[in-house]
């Protein structure tokens, strides 16, 4: 990957041309009230550290302290198990921004800003285990570019989130790292996948915002399960270098948040532009054409629809209205799900293992200790290394099939990349047909169960490259969230985010789970964190 800059205590000091007094690197005391964080968005953050109403160093502490109480087992839960890692500089480093900001020092939109990030983007500061036991200790030497531009904008990266082992599986969040990640409105219920650990983690407060990755439902799946906004934009808008990949054709780096102001602000900073906020607005759905279209749930699996489906096609219904009551024109369209499955066709799935291969490859990283040693060959790290390992979630047919992928480019991949690629053409094709601003639709058929969270039109998105977003829709009888998604044509990523804000503001659907309540805001002691795993 390119090199991007490293960030160390000493160069956050050292970035600044002011001399800042000796007590701005003592060690971080955090106040003896900390802030009540649920519900907090980064807007809101943003806003209270520029008011002096709450420091950096007091939100890290009230983060981590959410962390140490509700990610491992607690009362009756088996807890989120929804981190990896917490950064051993967190506090630190918001210690330094705070004296920053206190010379009058702004780094950007997210200065001081705690956010969580999947643990396949590379961190020089935290190892990159993309979910595997075998890749604990892997320490990549720079930071990945997304996670570059964060930092570049003020924030402190809080720790790494868990998934499911290199992105796999996207209906429920499992690593051979950490377990599974529980979904906090129901801890017996999947978190969905593979960026499950980002959800449940923004979901229960662990930070106001965090990054995903998205190969097919990736981010939407694990926002609409857990009341979030997640933003898949534009392929190719936000960099995705410095990411484990799992298919270099679909893989796509985006925010989950609790608002849509905040993924707006978030795929800003990450995609280096300021524009993708310029519609945000309560009229923004006034007079946009949107597509929607009945499917036919029925034959969703063999034994006929998951539980709850019912429920959920009469809320994404409402949702629908609730689109036309903001002024937008439904258009009914011949969405149909042999339009989706025969000619949006995937290029991915058969580049996965020389995709991670190349990646190990072009990384600077220490390697754990012998594992590069494990199979030929034995100069470099590679997947084979990985799984021979012996401790990986994925199940052994998984490993089998990848194990057996040939070096791309190759025949068949060049085949599967021109069905893409018509694919592409078909979806813009669709939209120009029918002269749509975006299409609606369930992000996923059914609400949650306990090893399934899936999303339904994961192909559209990750398929044809264009962007979509999941928003709060409501809950069903049982308390599960349900989302909306609405896709895009590609490029058009603004006014998306525009028409999601305006349904967003007229309806107000998310709310924060039960099982994970606010912490007493004082009397509670300190969080010492060591550096490494946490489970």
């Amino acid at each position: 990957m390119p090199k991007h800059r490293r960030r160390t205590a000493a160069a956050l000091l050292a970035a600044t041309t002011l001399c800042l007094a000796p007590a701005a690197t003592a060690a971080p005391t955090p106040s003896d009230e900390l802030p009540a964080v649920v519900g907090l968005t980064v807007t809101d953050e943003a806003r209270m550290l520029a008011a002096g109403e709450t420091t950096s160093v007091d939100l890290v502490q009230a983060y981590l302290d959410r962390i140490a109480a509700y990610d491992d087992a607690y009362a009756d839960q088996p807890g989120l198990h929804a981190v990896i890692t917490v950064s051993p500089t967190a506090l630190e480093n918001a210690a330094l921004l705070d004296a920053e900001r206190k010379a009058g020092i702004s780094r950007g939109p997210l200065h001081g800003v705690p956010v969580l990030v999947k643990d396949n983007y590379a961190t020089y500061d935290m190892p990159t285990s993309a979910g595997s036991v075998a890749l604990a200790t892997y320490q990549t030497d720079d930071d990945s570019a997304a996670v570059e531009r964060l930092r570049d904008a003020g924030a402190i990266v809080l720790g790494k989130t868990n998934m499911s082992e290199f992105a796999w599986h996207g209906t429920f969040t499992r690593s051979s790292i950490a377990g599974d990640t529980h979904n906090p409105y129901d801890q017996d219920l999947s978190s969905s996948g593979s960026s499950g650990g980002t959800g449940a983690g923004i979901a229960a407060s662990f930070a106001a915002a965090g990054l995903g990755t998205d190969s097919c439902g990736s981010i939407i799946g694990p926002s609409a399960h857990q009341s979030l906004v997640g933003f898949r934009p534009t392929m190719g808008v936000v960099p995705v270098d410095g990411i484990v990949p799992l298919s270099v054709r679909q893989d796509v780096a985006g925010p989950m948040t609790t608002s849509v102001t905040d993924a707006a602000l978030l795929g800003a900073v990450l995609a280096g532009d300021d524009s993708l906020d310029d519609e945000l607005s309560t009229e923004a759905l006034r007079g946009k054409r949107v597509g929607y279209f009945h499917w036919d749930y029925s034959t969703s699996t063999a034994d006929g629809p998951r539980p709850g489906t019912e429920e959920v096609t009469g809320l994404v219904d409402q949702a629908v209205a609730d689109l036309a009551a903001q002024g937008a024109q439904i258009v009914d369209v011949p969405f149909t799900r042999e339009f989706v499955q025969q000619q949006l066709a995937s290029g991915g799935w058969i580049d996965m293992r020389p995709s991670i291969d190349a990646f190990f490859a072009a990384t600077p990283a220490q390697w754990p200790a012998g594992l590069a040693e494990l199979t030929a060959p034995y100069d470099r790290l590679t997947f084979s290394d990985v799984v021979a390992d012996g401790r990986s979630s994925l199940e052994p047919e998984t490993i089998e099939s990848w194990l057996a992928l040939e070096e791309v480019p190759n025949a068949d991949y060049d085949a599967a990349v021109a069905a893409q690629e018509a694919g592409e053409r078909a979806m813009d094709g669709f939209f120009a047909q029918y002269d749509l601003d975006a299409l609606a639709m369930p992000t996923s058929e059914a609400p949650a169960s306990q090893d399934w969270a899936g999303t339904t039109f994961c192909d559209v998105g990750a398929n044809t490259g264009i962007p979509s977003i999941s928003v709060p829709a409501g809950f069903t009888s049982q308390g599960l969230p349900v989302g909306l998604e609405l896709a895009a044509p590609r490029g058009t990523d603004a006014t998306m985010l525009g028409m999601a804000y305006a349904y967003e503001q007229a309806t107000g659907h998310r709310r924060a789970p039960a099982t994970t309540p606010e912490l007493p805001r004082n009397g509670a002691l300190p969080l010492t964190v060591e550096e490494g795993p946490l489970s």
